[in-house]
């Protein structure tokens, strides 16, 4: 074989090919490609992003659980003597939850809110929940949201809760500012409704009477409010309101077996029946 016909061969080419390679052949060289330089900068935002997201589903999972344990810690106001330790308790739970919240701030700064919402909206609405219930049993009225966003405004410099809202603006410098969306806030709020049906019913457990009515009479103004926003609201939101309608049914079942019925049967035993009356009320929703 001439030495032409040995130049052509795949093998010759191969190796001439490595040798340009390590050469440093601009016209070799893959990193100068202006394409995968693009797509070497959209990986690593990517990964930033997945990154970034994976840490506020983590925060929000943690929010969510100390909310719940603080949404247990409030249940014991219906069977302890001092109300106000079981609250100043659960305010410290809060303010636990609350540097939690700081961090998913921190997450999102310069960041788009809406983009990240899926990950961490789970905990801001269990954080509303616990928020409103303990509100509702110091005031036996309905927290506002402007209220909740003024318990969200941190310094920048030791990430402790800012009391005075007035004090720090929002987007003042060295403030740090998480601001829960109205959506957010309604589904914390729908779902307080069946916390409140809870407290309904270990009130009677527990002898007071007069609980029941007032949680009745509340949580009627909370279903005529959501009644006004129907189905023109977000999906989530409409969703929420068959089991709004069901803890209200429950308590106003109460109401009505406390009133035509609750001087015959033992206090002892009224939470019993209440919770087989609730279970029934379960299956006929059920059925239909």
């Amino acid at each position: 074989m001439s030495k032409k016909d040995g130049e052509g061969c795949p093998r010759n080419r191969k190796q001439d090919n490595a040798q340009a390679l390590r050469m440093g052949d601009p016209a070799s060289d893959v990193s100068s490609s202006p394409v995968l330089s693009a797509f070497k900068t959209f990986q690593l935002e990517l990964d930033c992003k997945h990154d970034k997201y994976e840490r506020l589903v983590k925060l929000s999972r943690d929010i969510t659980i100390e909310s719940k344990r603080t949404i247990f810690l409030l249940h014991r106001v219906t069977s302890v003597p001092n109300v106000e330790e079981v609250l100043s308790e659960a305010e410290s739970k809060l303010d636990g939850v609350r540097l939690k919240i700081s961090q998913i701030a921190e997450e999102l700064r310069g960041e788009d809110l809406f983009q990240f919402h899926r990950a961490f909206t789970p905990g801001i609405q269990e954080y509303v929940e616990a928020v409103s219930f303990q509100h509702f049993i110091r005031n036996r009225s309905l927290i506002t949201l402007e209220e909740v966003n003024s318990k969200l405004v941190f310094l920048k410099e030791d990430r402790t809760e800012a009391r005075d809202s007035s004090a720090v603006q929002q987007g003042a410098p060295g403030a740090l500012v998480f601001q829960v969306t109205p959506t957010d806030y309604l589904l914390g709020v729908a779902d307080l409704t069946g916390e409140l049906m809870r407290m309904c019913i270990n009130s009677v457990g527990n002898g007071d009477m007069d609980t029941p009515f007032q949680l009745g009479q509340f949580l009627r103004e909370i279903h005529d409010g959501f009644s006004y926003i129907g189905n023109t609201g977000p999906y989530e939101v409409s969703k929420k309101l068959y089991t709004l309608k069901q803890s209200l049914a429950k308590v106003e079942d109460a109401c009505y077996t406390l009133r035509v019925r609750g001087s015959e049967i033992p206090r002892h035993m009224l939470a019993d029946v209440f919770t087989s009356r609730a279970a029934l009320i379960d299956t006929e929703d059920g059925v239909a």
